[in-house]
């Protein structure tokens, strides 16, 4: 580990994102802020960086705890930042809200069959 590390390298490490190339994606696409302001993917990170990160509808709000350039267990890879009480709070509501509303939308026990099929076309003209 050094002093510092490449955004999308250390995202990558943090398993925030599969690969380094949706890591940088995601940076130049504006969903990755750093201390409030828009980098670049070789923005050096440094302990104690603050990361807005959007990804999937949801917002995490963390702090840098650690660098790392290899990608290791999912272990060390929690151990790399620490998340706002404020935005878990935030998620979970957000996630609860999804699963109310799936719970709330009807859906067939089971798909159409040929014959269901044909009606619904018939039915859409």
């Amino acid at each position: 580990m050094g002093e510092q590390v490449r955004l999308d390298k250390w995202l990558w490490a943090a398993r925030f994102y599969k690969t380094r190339s949706l890591a940088a994606r995601a940076i130049a696409g504006g969903h990755v802020q750093l201390n409030g302001g828009r980098p670049k993917p070789s923005r050096p990170l440094k302990a104690g960086d603050r990361l807005r990160i959007t990804r999937d509808g949801y917002r995490y709000d963390i702090t840098v705890l650690g660098l790392a350039e290899r990608r290791g267990p999912a272990r060390e890879a929690q151990a790399l930042y620490e998340e706002s009480p404020a935005s878990i709070a935030a998620r979970e509501a957000l996630r609860e809200q999804h699963r109310l509303a799936a719970a709330s939308t009807p859906h067939p026990e089971r798909r159409p069959d040929k014959k269901a099929r044909r009606q619904l076309r018939g039915l859409k003209g």
